[in-house]
């Protein structure tokens, strides 16, 4: 990704003296994107008018932060419904205001594909191959037991899961974390007893490397790695395959030196799978033929020199 000048992010209202050279240019495509949409700026806490914010409330009564009308009904459904959204970690209002936040992303990305599962089989076989027949469930925010000492016994959840059947029968899985701006420098959880059972089970994972993977950047991903694991080992869940993949952007360099990290903790990666944002629009691209999909690409990848100019 170009670097932005600090002239142009003072210009757009997002200079933001931590932001590492990625976040620079994330922050300022965000800017660029709600211009565009003529929506005001909001106002961060300590920074004042932010232009990669949208103000409240207007961002929340309107679902201004999502890319379709179909998207803001799954919006509605899954995180303004009391009901379908208690007990989910829906980051509020961040989900509303926030443009940089990975969680509206996840339904931009996926949540008119929650609504057509036939489009959602296309692309997702794109992703996963030929194993996957048919694609009958899409959620967000998801966990089979949160808290459940049967799983990892914490809040971990997906951002996104898709259960699908398989070519040789039974159902499969994959539970996807999605990541955009962030660095990875999130407090690791608390270890969990029940982790290192898990990870036992799992079987892929070096000894000498468990350490690392109980501390940042990894613990995350790890926990992730090993929700999906608890789900394999499930005497009831009887899935034919499951895998965790973490969704990001190419150029986020804290994200791909921490996958090349994780990576590097694994004896095998079969059921670790990294995708690029890239990739994913490039299936959407293929599979999908409507205008949010151009949309998505525009907002979150259409960086080239001329952007920043």
């Amino acid at each position: 990704m170009p670097e932005p000048t600090d002239a142009v992010l003072r210009e757009h209202l997002v200079y933001v003296s931590a932001d590492n050279t990625y976040q620079r240019g994330a922050r300022l495509l965000q800017a660029l994107w709600r211009e565009r949409q003529g929506y005001p700026p909001g106002i961060a806490d300590k920074r004042g008018t932010l232009g990669s914010r949208l103000p409240m409330p207007d961002a929340k009564t309107h679902l201004w932060n999502f890319l379709t009308e179909n998207i803001r009904d799954v919006v509605r459904a899954e995180v303004l419904d009391r009901d379908k959204s208690r007990g989910k970690l829906y980051g509020k209002p961040r989900i509303f205001d926030n443009l940089l936040s990975s969680q509206p992303l996840c339904f931009n990305a996926f949540g008119e594909l929650s609504r057509d599962l036939d489009a959602a089989t296309r692309v997702m076989r794109r992703m996963l191959g030929h194993r996957l027949v048919r694609v009958i469930r899409v959620e967000f925010e998801h966990s089979p037991g949160r808290r459940d000492p049967l799983f990892t016994s914490d809040h971990s959840a997906f951002d996104v899961y898709v259960e699908y059947t398989h070519a040789q029968g039974g159902t499969g899985f994959v539970g996807i974390e999605v990541k955009y701006h962030e660095n990875m420098e999130d407090a690791p959880a608390e270890h969990r007893e029940r982790y290192d059972l898990v990870a036992q089970g799992l079987g892929c994972f070096k000894p000498e490397r468990l350490q690392s993977l109980q501390r940042k950047p990894l613990n995350q991903i790890w926990r992730d790695h090993l929700l999906a694991g608890s789900m394999l080992a499930h005497s009831e869940l009887t899935f034919r395959e499951g895998h965790f993949a973490l969704l990001y952007p190419a150029d986020n360099v804290c994200v791909t030196n921490a996958i090349e990290a994780y990576r590097d903790c694994l004896t095998a990666d079969s059921s670790f799978l990294s995708w690029t944002l890239e990739a994913f629009v490039a299936a959407l691209e293929a599979e999908v033929s409507a205008d949010w999909v151009g949309e998505l690409r525009a907002r979150y990848l259409g960086v080239t020199a001329e952007t920043f100019a």
